[in-house]
């Protein structure tokens, strides 16, 4: 899988918390270490910042790193300090927190994607793109939409994650800007074609029969095959959660599979989206 900056910068983060911990420091020791607060040992850690060089070998130091080890994070720090990420031509349209999701996106192994009632970003079609910009009234509908475009390449890598995806049904009745049978046939085109276009591509229909408990909030999960620590995404109106703890990672791969459980099966969906945009277009036509 492709490295990415931010893919980098977790990878160290992650290598630099175990070396911590098996030297029996806590983040408050490497604090008083770099006389700084304990809220950066931890961004740096989690891979929200980069380290300063100093810093890193301040830390490798005192956590007494074997050398390839230590040869290792410095590598990974100077990568980080010489190139930015890919979305950062973004800043006017994109919030940094979510520029992290998508630099992360082309260095996954896998991912795994539920929406209960809006089609995510990779899988919208141009005009299901402007309706939205459209009822947001976005100030940058050009940056919003190449940022859009451009987040689909992750799709034509030389080796692309299994992405996966769950859409409820109700996805495909709450359309931006109301039912129009025009932006729904173009969305459910786009999603037909793309699953005949990458095999690595899936999507799954949760129908409103589904028998589960409950349906969790939309959230997505990130594998990685490079020393990145797996984690859960969770958008929320203020921002977004990146939760990389073991158990709360189990707990969200455990609700997709029982969403994954529910779903129809990749070619039913395809089924089920023929049939959607067969309405659809007779109701053009008509």
């Amino acid at each position: 899988m492709p490295s990415t900056v931010t893919s980098r910068r977790r990878q160290l983060g992650n290598e630099l918390r175990r070396a911590r911990i098996a030297a029996a420091m806590t983040q408050q020791d490497v604090a008083e270490l770099l006389a700084c607060g304990q809220g950066k040992v931890n961004k740096i850690e989690s891979g929200a910042v980069a380290v300063k060089m100093a810093d890193l070998n301040r830390m490798l130091d005192a956590f007494g790193a074997a050398p390839s080890e230590a040869d290792l994070m410095r590598d990974l720090a100077r990568a980080n300090t010489s190139q930015r990420g890919q979305w950062s031509g973004y800043r006017s349209a994109v919030p940094q927190w979510f520029r992290t999701f998508t630099d992360l996106e082309p260095a996954a192994s896998e991912i795994l994607s539920w929406h209960g009632e809006r089609i995510p970003g990779p899988l919208q079609s141009e005009h299901y793109m402007l309706t939205q910009f459209g009822e947001n009234r976005s100030y940058d509908v050009t940056s919003l939409l190449r940022n859009r475009l451009d987040r689909k390449q992750v799709f034509d890598l030389p080796r692309p994650p299994a992405y996966r995806f769950i859409l409820g049904e109700g996805a495909f009745l709450r359309i931006p800007g109301g039912q129009k049978p025009s932006v729904v046939l173009d969305q459910l085109e786009h999603l037909l074609d793309l699953e005949r276009r990458y095999p690595k591509v899936s999507v799954h229909v949760l129908p409103f029969t589904a028998r589960l408990a409950h349906i969790p909030n939309d959230f997505t999960l990130m594998r990685f095959a490079d020393g990145t620590r797996d984690f859960a995404f969770v958008e929320h109106v203020a921002g977004g959660l990146y939760l990389d703890d073991q158990d709360d990672f189990e707990l969200f791969v455990d609700a997709w599979d029982k969403l994954r459980g529910a779903a129809l099966e990749r070619s039913d969906s395809v089924d089920h989206l023929q049939k959607l945009a067969d309405e659809h277009r007779a109701e053009i036509d008509f």
